[in-house]
C-alpha cells in the first residue's frame, strides 16, 4: 500500500494551494479517503474526509468554507484544494485511508501517507 502526497509548499497568507494524494496497493474506490493535519508541537487533526464514492464530505469547523475535498476513483487519487490559506494553516498535511465511514468523530485511518509540507507566512 502507498499513499503519495504532493502540492505543498510556501504560500502567502490569503493564497491558495491544491494538494494530491496518490493511492496504490489496495481498492482505492473502496476506501473513505481523508486529509490530516499536523503542527509543530500540537497533535494531528482531521481536516477533511470524503466517502467511498465522493457523495459525501465533512470538514473540521477551522476549514469549512475554505478547503474541499474530492476524489477521481479513475484515478486513485484524492485532492485537497485550500483556499484563503492563513498562517495557522501550517503544518504537516497526510492523506490516510480507512475501509468503513467513521466521519469526523470516529475515524480509523488504516494507511498513511508520507506527508507534504505547508508552510502560510509572508
Amino acid at each position: 500500500v502507498q499513499l503519495v502526497e504532493s502540492g505543498g509548499g510556501l504560500v502567502q497568507p490569503g493564497g491558495s494551494l491544491r494538494l494530491s494524494c496518490a493511492a496504490s496497493g489496495f481498492t482505492f474506490s473502496s476506501y473513505v479517503m481523508s486529509w490530516y493535519r499536523q503542527a509543530p508541537g500540537k497533535a494531528r487533526e482531521l481536516v477533511a474526509t470524503i466517502t467511498a464514492s465522493g457523495g459525501f464530505t465533512e470538514y473540521a469547523d477551522s476549514m469549512e468554507g475554505r478547503f474541499t475535498i474530492w476524489r477521481d476513483n479513475a484515478k486513485n487519487t484524492v485532492y485537497l484544494e485550500m483556499n484563503n490559506l492563513k498562517p495557522e494553516d501550517t503544518a504537516v498535511y497526510y492523506c490516510a485511508a480507512e475501509r468503513y465511514y467513521g466521519g469526523l468523530e470516529n475515524p480509523s485511518p488504516e494507511y498513511w501517507g508520507q506527508g507534504t509540507q505547508v508552510t502560510v507566512s509572508s
